[in-house]
């Protein structure tokens, strides 16, 4: 069989938002910089795949020790898998998170001692977990989310060729597992955009929502950092 690869730029863009508890209403604030892992799963049945995410969101910030320390044929096996995808460690960029239409975290897991929450299960296609990570490339996530961006904070955007601005939602440490938030000001001078795209940055100079009503178009770049498109003025 294929190995079973997930798209988890799309994947975890579309479940990232959900909600810790049900009272919470799946609100929560207090984001920026603090660090967060997922592990989703896929189970293949025939044309089909169910995918299944679990992420430490409101329950602890990833142990790095603890993560670097998972065995994925272990974890795979315990979770009764066909293929996992490990993707973390990853650190918000906004501040606070409103989701609506999903239901409070499913079961408890814990992997190599991390407890993580089930957050949901979709179905994907078989194309979709074979088809593995393609940068700079928009995908539709379906989604009702509003994603708080506070004054004075920081702010890094890419531009495509059409004029559609992408804003940076969370950095990743998967392909440089040293980055932080102060690398991000020089990005952009080590990334591989495609012609006529542009990375830069600023300080926001008043709170933004960023509001997905049904779908969000979603990108990644080289270093699997995670970018939602703003609506266009």
């Amino acid at each position: 069989m294929k190995k079973l690869i997930f798209v988890a730029a799309c994947l975890s863009a579309t479940l990232a938002f959900l909600p810790v508890s049900a009272e919470e209403q799946g609100s929560k604030t207090g984001l920026f910089n603090t660090r967060y892992c997922e592990i989703l799963t896929l189970t293949r049945k025939g044309l089909k795949a169910t995918a299944t995410v679990y992420n430490t969101i409101g329950f602890n910030d990833c142990p790095a020790a603890a993560w670097n320390g998972i065995d994925k044929n272990a974890a795979t096996k315990q979770l009764q898998a066909d293929g996992i995808d490990m993707n973390g460690p990853r650190y918000w960029l906004i501040d606070g998170i409103k989701g609506k239409g999903v239901s409070a975290t499913g079961k408890t897991i814990s992997i190599n001692g991390i407890e993580m929450g089930e957050r949901a299960t979709l179905e994907v296609s078989l194309k979709q977990a074979l088809g593995g990570k393609k940068l700079y490339k928009a995908n539709e996530v379906k989604r009702d989310t509003v994603f708080t961006f506070r004054a004075g904070k920081p702010v890094f955007e890419l531009t495509d060729p059409e004029g559609h601005v992408y804003r940076m939602q969370s950095y990743s440490q998967i392909v440089n597992k040293k980055e932080t938030l102060a690398d991000l000001a020089g990005l952009g001078a080590k990334l591989k955009l495609p012609k006529g795209w542009t990375y830069s940055t600023r300080i926001l100079d008043k709170d933004y929502d960023l509001v997905a009503s049904g779908v969000a178009y979603v990108v990644q770049d080289d270093f699997l950092n995670t970018y939602q498109r703003l609506p266009q003025p």
